[in-house]
């Protein structure tokens, strides 16, 4: 997976990534910033999903988007 596409247009990706995780609030989206750990922790912070659950959810997420 290339990362780095969602890193570098992140202002533009991140309306797609609050519409899959709407619990994620705009400073969430502002803190995350296109890194994909943070993402990860924050999903796991607002949904209480374990890490290899919410790993599964972004790359499921990822491979959908039409770039």
């Amino acid at each position: 997976m290339d990362w780095n596409r969602i890193e570098g247009s992140w202002k533009q990706v991140s309306g797609k990534v609050k519409e899959q995780w709407g619990k994620l609030t705009d400073d969430d989206i502002a803190q995350i910033n296109g890194n994909r750990e943070q993402l990860e922790g924050k999903i796991q912070e607002r949904y209480g999903k374990a890490k290899d659950e919410v790993r599964r959810e972004i790359d499921d997420w990822y491979g959908r988007q039409r770039w």
